[in-house]
């Protein structure tokens, strides 16, 4: 499922895990640069799990645990009716744990998680993590002078088939995302320049309008974000679904055309960086823009904060997105990088296009300029351990 992508050049290049409606499909995306090379293992059982350190010995401050608590009793009800990717767990496993977790009083947090969990090693345990965010920029319901960039809901005509070239024989797996044309033929959707430029126009039903259309195009990287609106109205919007074009990540372009770096004429490689290369270029940056041909759709949202992949809201500094394949979605993840702020516990709440393989993450910082700042910027390389409940590790033979 999913929203989301990560940063420090992070969120234009790697796009982080994002947050969206439950039930929702994640936007294809291309990987961040210099991350570690993705397991070729199906599973975190395949690709080997030992025994990590007592988790004593790991720095978790109370705060820390307090937040990771908080999220992972959200998270209980879901670890107990979804099958487990990875192969690390059974739903079982986490019935006494999520009894135990609702009894135990915050300042108890970290005690808890010493003494119901057993941490483990995937792979070799060597990590990355990105970070995003949920963006606030500025919107209306109706359209008016200073708001014109049309926030799309799902278009009806958004299908997935088989293009008539495709013999019969290979049509395996999905079929692709595209549309029907006049002639009854199934073509490609619309991408982001005849988007741009009208194609949806009195055909998509739309939410609200946005006033910067580059604030909105950093907004559907991340996913999700927040629309205010002049009248101090905040309107919510999630990941819905994709038009199934590529995506390219613009600072990766960027960096090829000798844009980003140290210099007279360069612009740093972070979201701030691109950003400012945009405003200050703007036919070259709208042209750079429609390189990503990838167009998100939404959804409006009601209730307690965005939704990660996982179905319950994600939280500042305690959700994190994370390959199910290799981590249970649900389970706490402690994270030692050589980033401090980015250290201690998570939950593991949410996936993301690019983050694919072990020891792969993407944190999660709210929203707000300091949530941009951090997330902006984030790019941490360390360890990581995933914390199962002991019966489960000890199931696995990691004693």
């Amino acid at each position: 499922m999913r929203l989301l992508l990560g940063l420090a050049m992070l969120l234009a290049l790697a796009g982080c895990g994002r947050v969206i409606p439950q039930g929702s499909v994640p936007p294809p995306v291309v990987s961040a640069p210099a991350a570690p090379v993705a397991s070729a293992a199906a599973n975190a059982v395949l690709a080997g799990v030992a025994l990590g350190p007592a988790l004593a010995a790991l720095s978790v401050n109370d705060a820390d645990a307090r937040g990771a608590l908080t999220s992972f009793i959200e998270s209980c009800p879901r670890l107990l009716t979804r099958e487990d990717a990875s192969g690390l767990t059974r739903r079982d496993d986490w019935r006494g744990v999520c009894d135990a977790a609702r009894g135990i009083a915050p300042e108890r947090a970290r005690s808890f998680f010493a003494e119901q969990f057993t941490a483990v090693q995937i792979g070799d345990g060597k990590a990355f993590a990105t970070g995003y965010f949920e963006p606030e920029i500025a919107g209306s319901r109706t359209r008016r002078a200073g708001f014109e960039v049309p926030v799309y809901a799902m278009p009806s005509d958004l299908v997935r088939g088989w293009p008539d070239d495709v013999p019969a024989s290979e049509r395996t797996g999905r079929p692709p995302l595209g549309r029907y044309d006049e002639q009854g033929r199934f073509v490609l959707y619309h991408d982001r320049a005849a988007i741009e430029d009208g194609a949806l126009a009195g055909k998509a039903p739309i939410i609200a309008w946005a006033a910067d259309p580059v604030e909105f195009f950093f907004l559907q990287i991340q996913g999700s974000g927040r629309l205010r609106t002049p009248e101090g109205e905040v309107i919510r919007i999630g990941y819905a679904g994709q038009n199934g074009r590529e995506y390219v990540g613009i600072g990766g372009v960027m960096r090829e055309r000798g844009l980003l770096g140290e210099g007279p004429g360069k612009y740093s490689g972070s979201m701030q960086g691109i950003m400012a290369y945009i405003r200050q270029n703007p036919r070259e940056g709208r042209d750079l823009m429609r390189l990503n041909k990838s167009w998100i759709f939404f959804a409006e949202l009601k209730g307690d904060g965005p939704m990660g992949a996982l179905g319950v809201p994600v939280r500042r500094e305690s959700s994190v997105a994370a390959d199910p394949a290799y981590v249970p979605l649900g389970a706490p993840v402690w994270l030692g990088l050589d980033r401090a702020e980015a250290n201690g516990l998570w939950i593991a709440q949410d996936t993301g296009g690019a983050i694919k393989g072990a020891n792969r993450f993407d944190t999660f910082w709210g929203a707000g300029e300091d949530a941009r700042r951090i997330a902006g910027g984030m790019s941490g390389r360390g360890r990581a351990y995933v914390l199962l409940p002991r019966a489960a590790a000890a199931r696995l033979g990691a004693r």
